[in-house]
């Protein structure tokens, strides 16, 4: 049977990407889902792919998501995916400063509004979606970022830590409100998605880009999306039902230890 048959299911970021792929593995395990994004062609493009319904959410927008509770005032799962890193634009562009001593207090607050504002309402949301049903799992995607410090992207690392705080809050007063509503968390590393496009660019010395951000990866890689969308599969399926508070590492061994072994 299905792993998710008879669940609807809402994954926000769902356009691309990470999202994209856990939308077409919910769909793969019979679930309803429901595909949110800020692109509507390419949003739209994946719900009709996958059989899913579409719906425009910008996550960090408080009415949108209180449209979203009009339409879908029930769901099973909430998958808190959309996030940016700060660097989106153009890959030609010169990125902004998001080191702790140049970023400028406007790009700090552009990534926690989307990233942490919008994990907070996305789980505010599900709670309320949830709780007649008393029952559902909410998950979280952070990022290794949120584990360790990153110099050059302090907004990112702080908003993605804070969503691994937050995602074990939220678990601990579900519990304590007698609700069988689950969170866990997600925090992948390298994971090749459009995100990093804009730092690995398309001149001739892209291999090297891409092989130099994995050098400390001890699997030697970039995760894929569909890797990811499998652990959110476990999370949201009635297989883990006794795992709440959790946060899942998925990124080739990097935090396990140093890559190289004693005496090589």
């Amino acid at each position: 049977m299905p792993r998710l048959s008879g669940k609807t299911a809402l994954v926000t970021g769902a356009a691309r990407g990470i999202g994209a792929a856990i939308a077409r593995a919910f769909a793969a395990e019979a679930a309803q889902v429901i595909v949110t994004d800020i692109d509507m062609p390419l949003g739209q493009a994946i719900a009709a792919e996958i059989g899913g319904t579409f719906a425009r959410l910008d996550v960090a927008s408080e009415a949108d998501w209180s449209d979203i509770a009009d339409r879908f005032p029930g769901v099973d799962v909430v998958v808190n995916n959309a996030g940016i890193t700060g660097f989106e634009g153009p890959s030609d562009a010169i990125p902004p400063a998001h080191d702790p001593e140049h970023a400028t207090l406007a790009d700090w607050r552009a990534v926690h509004r989307v990233n942490l504002d919008g994990t907070f309402l996305g789980c505010r949301y599900a709670i309320r979606a949830m709780r007649g049903r008393g029952a559902g799992s909410i998950i979280n995607i952070s990022s290794r970022s949120g584990l360790v410090g990153i110099p050059m992207a302090a907004a990112y690392a702080s908003s993605k830590a804070a969503i691994r705080n937050h995602t074990k809050t939220v678990a601990l007063y579900c519990a304590a409100q007698g609700l069988n509503i689950r969170c866990n968390s997600i925090h992948p590393a390298a994971v090749m998605t459009p995100m990093w496009e804009p730092m690995l660019g398309h001149g001739p010395d892209r291999a090297d880009r891409e092989a130099a951000m994995v050098a400390d990866t001890p699997m030697r890689r970039f995760g894929r999306p569909e890797e990811v969308a499998a652990l959110a599969v476990l999370l949201a399926s009635d297989e883990a039902a006794y795992m709440t508070g959790a946060e899942l590492t998925i990124d080739g061994g990097i935090l396990a230890g140093s890559a190289a072994a004693p005496g090589s």
